[in-house]
């Protein structure tokens, strides 16, 4: 069987990688998976410093891109299944996937294709109006993130769940938040980015559970966090509120 052929966006993407750092096409380097777009082979690095092997060159999907798809996948979460989502800082493709389905709604203040600017802090819909709340690495740039679950809590329908995850420091117990951290090179020295405001530990889940929501973390099988290119450190959090 002949090899499929490179598709010239493809190709583009490994030019401007290899210009950026050629070492990450070294004969170390392994073919992956994208379950989003069913692309084999070698990824590319993203971010700065450069995550080698870490973006999708066919549909430009990260780690917790592709970790989220794989959870989607297994939740039944898609169009058709009249649910009503609220979507924080959505995925391009899962804009592109539910853009039809009259239930979802999208929330970020600067994406041109997101349809609201909500405050996640004060969400503007009233009580119980929505079966889903999604919010990937959102809530490390809140300044209120108990208000923010509080919301969060607020606006699912008994039985909702909120599908949630930050960027977390698994080898602390607890989150690291410190008043005193304001300026730019604190905060990207302590919680690993200038605008993060924390960073969270494995203390997240229990925060869930103190807002009252009974919670599940999701983790992607060891084999599939290599073949698919996924983060060893990331995790989903699936808080469901009391029916």
């Amino acid at each position: 069987m002949s090899a499929k052929p490179m598709s010239m966006k493809v190709a583009t993407r490994y030019a401007i990688a290899a210009l950026r750092d050629y070492r990450q096409f070294g004969s170390r380097q392994l073919e992956r998976d994208c379950p989003i777009c069913g692309f084999h082979g070698i990824f590319v690095a993203a971010a700065r410093p450069p995550r080698w092997n870490s973006r999708c060159p066919s549909c430009d999907s990260r780690e917790r891109h592709r970790l989220a798809h794989l959870l989607y996948q297994k939740l039944g979460i898609g169009p058709g299944q009249k649910l009503s989502v609220l979507h924080f800082a959505p995925e391009v493709f899962m804009i592109e996937r539910m853009k039809d389905d009259p239930g979802y709604v999208t929330s970020d203040p600067k994406m041109a294709y997101a349809k609201l600017n909500e405050d996640i802090q004060a969400i503007s819909f009233g009580d119980e109006t929505f079966d889903l709340v999604i919010a990937h690495h959102v809530l490390e740039h809140v300044p209120d993130d108990a208000k923010a679950f509080s919301e969060i809590r607020r606006v699912l329908k008994p039985g909702g769940r909120a599908i949630l995850s930050v960027p977390q420091n698994w080898a602390r117990e607890t989150t690291v938040q410190e008043p005193s951290i304001t300026g730019r090179r604190e905060r990207a020295a302590a919680y690993g980015a200038i605008d993060h405001l924390r960073y969270y530990g494995r203390d997240f889940a229990d925060k869930l559970r103190l807002a009252g929501f009974a919670v599940e973390t999701y983790r992607p099988e060891p084999l599939d966090e290599m073949r698919m290119s996924l983060g060893f450190d990331d995790a989903i959090h699936i808080a469901t509120k009391p029916a």
